[in-house]
């Protein structure tokens, strides 16, 4: 056999691996939250969106909730002003809350720019649209941190209408509380309150991380599947740390309230989606319920 044909052959197989994926997950609600580095490369920002369209095109209904922090900071500090955080949460005045709301409108009509080119209808809207997403304060430890919002209520009814018309919803983490001021949300707690909502199938963070690992300083220690109650083991034996523990916090609410799994994959690998979600093995870490059953094992 010539190496062209088996060139041809090997893509035959990659596509028949991916078939019972695309059979199960047909019409199931998938959130992507979209942040970190992919966000920042252009090149990477547009194999991101290229497999959004691709999930969707194969009967995925997928919705894209976007941070912009990096851009955020860079426009803060163009502006003269200096970036401030508690807790891994930005504090957020007056000032920065107009600068944040702009940045994050840009932010979102470039990703519907991007999507719409490639032949899938989008809809880019903030949390405020629609009323949906509501919020209370939110204090870091007791903090004033400004105008920070944590979210109350998500107005799921709004989503639904837009992917039963067949949009793919793009969605900017901006909301308001009961008296209509404007609160920046964090884009992690923003996916996970909308995947609650929707009772999402999956909830995939991109991420400047490869994934869950029992040893951070050791790339073989990789975690391809991790069930709730282990994760919870290596929170508690302090083998997670920094800024996975409130991502790990968050996969695991999403997962106790309906969706069925939660990825943590590297947004700088190219096509990380696709590779986790059509491939047996996967190449980040997918966290599920004790109950659910494990796509992969060891000797696969």
């Amino acid at each position: 056999m010539n190496k062209d044909m088996q060139k041809y052959l090997d893509k035959a197989e990659v596509l028949i691996e991916a078939l019972p994926y695309i059979q199960r997950f047909n019409r199931k609600i998938i959130v992507v939250k979209y942040g970190g580095s992919a966000m920042v490369d252009e090149d990477l920002k547009e194999q991101v969106i290229k497999d959004v369209t691709l999930l969707k095109l194969v009967g995925f209904k997928p919705i894209i909730v976007h941070g912009g922090g990096k851009e955020i900071s860079r426009w803060v500090g163009k502006v003269g002003m200096e970036p401030e955080f508690v807790n891994g949460l930005r504090v957020t005045d007056e000032a920065t809350m107009e600068l944040a709301e702009m940045v994050l409108g840009k932010v979102n009509k470039s990703l519907v720019q991007l999507v719409e080119s490639l032949g899938v209808r989008a809809i880019g809207i903030s949390g405020k649209d629609g009323g949906l997403l509501a919020v209370d304060k939110k204090y870091a430890d007791g903090e004033d941190i400004g105008f920070v919002g944590e979210i109350k209520k998500v107005n799921a009814d709004i989503l639904y209408d837009l992917l039963e018309k067949d949009f793919l919803p793009i969605i900017c983490p901006v909301g308001l509380d009961d008296s209509f001021n404007t609160y920046n949300i964090n884009a992690d707690d923003a996916a996970c309150a909308i995947a609650r909502a929707m009772r999402a199938e999956k909830l995939a963070f991109l991420t400047d991380i490869e994934g869950v690992y029992k040893d951070p300083h050791d790339p073989e220690t990789l975690i391809s599947e991790l069930k709730v109650s282990e994760a919870r083991g290596l929170m508690n034996e302090g083998y997670i740390g920094g800024g996975m523990l409130p991502k790990l916090h968050n996969c695991i609410d999403a997962i106790e309230h309906g969706v069925s799994r939660v990825h943590i994959l590297d947004g700088r690998i190219p096509h990380c989606l696709l590779l986790e979600i059509f491939t047996n093995r996967g190449i980040g870490t997918a966290i599920l319920n004790d109950s659910e059953e494990r796509f992969f094992t060891e000797n696969e």
